[in-house]
């Protein structure tokens, strides 16, 4: 529902517009706090962000350059709207609460250069954040054909950043990236140049004063490519950057353009306090609505837990008795789904996997399947592959599935961010809901809101996962602070398949979490699927209570709040589903830290809580009160979980 109002100050912007060199105009929130300044002088477009009337973002560059059209210089000012209220109320079956409520302020600046074309500028201010896109819409070229952009991020130079640099396309094993698989650089001046040409990954943190900024886009629809910031970052303004040329399908568009009105996904900043960002929806909110699907359309799968093999026990054990088994073990854990991955096509065979699905159907139990998306973009040889590539092929690809009673897709080892490449995504999307099938990417990039727009879209993973855990103790070392960024950036607003939990002992790895740390995880990570690592004979070593706890897991949330933490360091967050409440809570530094957790939204309810206990690989139980300044002491690398029924 949208509702415009008049708004005399913003008509004084536009009288002053027509009769002065530069114009300047404020938007701000619904509760006053955050204002965006937009400035056009001498032809150039700038925009600057304040907090309770301090600067979070400097002045920082608009424009659009397309072939044939520059929007970047020599503009002026040729319209604005007036300031309106937009609202909106929508559902999500993945995320970090069910039902959700947006509320913004809207203003669209029409520019115009020195040819006489003109492009908007919509900007939307809500409590939490800013988010502005570009319109061109321009009769004088029929095809509009994206060259660049100029929008830059401008911070003061005593600003810190939290930033995963963004791996060189066709590096990696078997020429695989870009994924988004590194780690973070923590509390970084803003400036300091990124150790990969390609730049810096969405979403990007930073703290300015005593405010917080996240930086990612939203609102992919297969009609652009998408961005990233620029390596080069100097005197702290961050730059959007596009993809490198082979992160294409393969024949395929690098850059955006359209033979219609061309339009940019959103910039999006959630701005404000730690909490704030924390329980923030604005990746979702700015996201497309749910696709039309019809009446008699195939239901789609829910959100579940899985059990899966390979992440312990990799490539060896894609064997049909072994994934018999994880069946059962995910019947006994009262999971929903078991993953058998890459090559079950040559080690198991299409009619095989058809009886493994049958018989995890009388254990109320669903099967998904891996695939490999590649083309000729990368070496892979992990098989099915080639099967997904043409509409044709895939959809009788997904037929065949739905016909074996598989449940979904984890779809593997993507070309990167180049439009022809975001298309695919969607298009196995559209596709995979048409046939009922729930979608995993992996290998691949951020979703962006996907999760609001194509709600088979369980999850993705575009993060360095557990899988490199188990490949190099450095990695596994590195684990420890990396998980307790994941709620203030990757997992901010999207579903993350990090593949969490090991009880037991990772082959040829000397686990540097404990016990307490590893369930923490089951709780403080969103992903529509959490697929389990612990394999049988690891989950046997754990006490009652906990696997009873796993057994009850919630899968999805009601809502979700901020409770303390910062980023690489510690991290608490409290989870909703229907009358209970989960608090989890890890601790990556090397010392016990004792917190005073406010759990007062919680009321006088005692909960159970259960953590770790003397040795690394210990749990305790016990009852656990909520209050005010509810104290609890987490062991370093070590965590908890409270509940409370």
């Amino acid at each position: 529902m949208m509702i415009s109002h008049l708004n005399l100050g913003v008509a004084l912007a536009v009288a002053v517009a027509a009769v002065a060199p530069a114009a300047q105009a404020g938007l701000s929130s619904p509760d006053g706090r955050l204002v965006v300044s937009v400035r056009v002088a001498q032809g150039g477009v700038t925009y600057a962000v304040a907090r309770d009337g301090k600067p979070v973002l400097l002045p920082s560059a608009l424009g659009l350059s397309l072939e044939g059209a520059d929007f970047t210089q020599g503009l002026v000012l040729a319209g604005l709207t007036a300031a309106k209220p937009v609202s909106d109320k929508y559902q999500m079956a993945v995320g970090k609460r069910r039902s959700i409520s947006y509320a913004a302020n809207e203003q669209v600046y029409t520019l115009r250069n020195a040819q006489k074309q003109t492009m908007e500028v919509a900007f939307r201010v809500s409590n939490d954040g800013v988010a502005f896109r570009y319109l061109v819409a321009e009769p004088s070229l029929p095809l509009k054909k994206f060259t660049g952009e100029s929008t830059s991020f401008a911070f003061a130079k005593s600003a810190q950043a939290w930033l995963q640099p963004m791996s060189v396309a066709q590096t990696g094993w078997k020429n695989t990236n870009p994924s988004y698989e590194e780690h973070y650089q923590m509390a970084i001046p803003v400036g300091t140049p990124s150790r990969m040409k390609a730049g810096w990954v969405f979403p990007a943190l930073f703290k300015t004063g005593d405010t917080w900024v996240a930086l990612t886009e939203a609102n992919m629809d297969g009609s652009f490519h998408a961005s990233r910031l620029q390596a080069d970052s100097s005197n702290g303004v961050y730059r959007i950057g596009g993809p490198a040329e082979p992160e294409v399908f393969t024949g395929g568009a690098l850059l955006a353009e359209s033979t219609g009105t061309l339009a940019t996904p959103w910039r999006v900043l959630a701005i404000g306090s730690l909490p704030t960002l924390v329980n923030s929806t604005l990746g979702t909110d700015l996201a497309a609505p749910a696709a039309h699907r019809a009446a008699s359309a195939p239901a789609l799968p829910q959100p579940g837990h899985a059990s899966w093999s390979w992440a312990l026990l990799k490539d060896d054990h894609t064997v049909y008795d072994v994934q018999k088994k994880f069946i059962d073990y995910a019947a006994d854990m009262k999971w929903d789904y078991t993953l058998i991955d890459a090559d079950w096509d040559r080690k198991i065979g299409y009619e095989k996997v058809q009886e493994l699905a049958a018989y995890a159907a009388a254990k109320n139990v669903g099967v998904l399947v891996w695939y490999n998306s590649s083309g000729a973009w990368n070496q892979t040889e992990y098989s099915p592959k080639g099967k997904l590539l043409t509409r044709e092929a895939r959809r009788a690809e997904f037929e065949r599935l739905q016909a074996m009673g598989v449940k979904g897709v984890k779809v593997d080892f993507f070309a990167g961010d180049g439009k022809s490449m975001i298309a695919y995504y969607i298009d196995i999307l559209k596709d995979a809901a048409d046939y009922g099938l729930l979608v995993n990417f992996h290998g691949a990039t951020l979703p962006r809101g996907w999760s609001r727009t194509y709600p088979n879209l369980m999850t993705a993973e575009a993060i360095k996962g557990l899988e490199f855990t188990t490949f190099t103790q450095g990695d596994q070392d590195a684990v420890v602070r990396h998980m307790s960024m994941l709620p203030f950036t990757r997992n901010l607003f999207d579903p993350m398949d990090f593949t969490p939990m090991v009880f037991a002992d990772i082959p040829n790895i000397k686990r540097a979490t404990r016990n307490g740390f590893e369930l923490a995880e089951s709780v403080l990570l969103l992903s529509g699927i959490q697929h389990f690592a612990e394999v049988p004979e690891g989950m046997a070593t754990v006490p009652p209570y906990v696997k009873a706890f796993l057994q009850d897991l919630p899968r999805s949330w009601d809502d979700s709040r901020f409770v303390a933490g910062f980023p690489g360091k510690f991290a608490v967050i409290a989870r909703k589903a229907g009358n209970a409440w989960y608090v989890a809570g890890i601790n990556s530094e090397d010392t016990d830290k004792t917190l005073d957790l406010d759990l007062s939204f919680l009321g006088k309810r005692t909960g159970m809580l259960l953590t770790d206990g003397a040795g690394q690989r210990e749990f305790t139980q016990s009852a656990f009160a909520a209050g005010k300044a509810s104290k609890i002491t987490i062991k370093p690398h070590g965590g908890f979980v409270a509940v409370f029924k």
